[in-house]
């Protein structure tokens, strides 16, 4: 999911414009399942969370619970309910 990629990378970057150098990344099991190749190529320690169910949260273990902005919160679920709306369509057309 290029989409997908687009996020986490945008999170990463908003994270690295303020100082900080993201390292971990919290996932929930539903993101896992859609985002498996993604998890392979990242060069962050993962750690399933269970409660997150369809987000992920990157953030710099550093600051991580001492600053607001030391994470970023981002979902999948949105993406795939675009991606069943698309395919929806598709199957329409005649």
């Amino acid at each position: 999911m290029d989409e997908l990629r687009d996020l986490l990378n945008k999170a990463v970057e908003e994270l690295r414009e303020e100082g900080l150098e993201p390292d971990i990344l919290l996932v929930g099991p539903r993101f896992i399942e859609y985002a498996v190749e993604l998890l392979r190529e990242c060069r962050f320690k993962i750690y399933k969370i269970e409660e997150l169910g369809y987000d992920a949260v990157i953030a710099d273990s550093t600051y991580l619970g001492q600053m607001k902005r030391a994470s970023r919160r981002i979902s999948i679920e949105p993406l795939l309910v675009e991606n069943e709306m698309w395919e929806e369509i598709k199957n329409l057309e005649i």
